[in-house]
């Protein structure tokens, strides 16, 4: 399984609000303090934001903010938005019209397999990673 850079600069930037609970953080800082491309990250907040998982303030005092606690933040309901391309995988050899498995019984295997994967992700929340980021691979923001 691998999440595109899109997924990790949304776990990054919930990472960052959720350590930021007592003010708006902006995407510039999230972007500065992890390095990131600015551009980028605003189009992934603003799908954070259209999904609920953030609180956008406009205007020039405004932000974001973690829409609800990071606890009640699943990781499969954010990996599912964003990573819809999931559902669809191409099987072995299916682009030129030949496969080694039968497609009806591996396309079966392949939707057990990530069903099994963003299971394990639905017991775990934000909160999980923004409690200890490193282990997961994904460092601390900036003081």
């Amino acid at each position: 399984m691998r999440l595109t850079q899109f997924s990790e600069y949304a776990l990054r930037l919930l990472i960052f609000a959720a350590a930021h609970p007592d003010r708006l953080v902006t995407v510039e800082e999230a972007a500065t303090a992890y390095d990131i491309s600015r551009t980028h990250l605003m189009k992934v907040a603003n799908l954070l934001v259209r999904q609920d998982f953030l609180r956008g303030v406009r205007g020039r005092s405004g932000g974001l903010a973690l829409a609800r606690p990071a606890g009640e933040i699943s990781l499969g309901a954010l990996i599912r938005a964003t990573e819809p391309a999931f559902a669809v995988m191409e099987c072995f050899g299916e682009a030129q019209g030949r496969s080694l498995m039968s497609l009806e019984r591996w396309r079966a295997i392949q939707s057990e397999a990530m069903a099994a994967y963003l299971a394990e992700l639905d017991r775990h929340s934000l909160c999980d990673l923004a409690a200890d980021p490193e282990r997961f691979g994904i460092g601390q923001p900036a003081a």
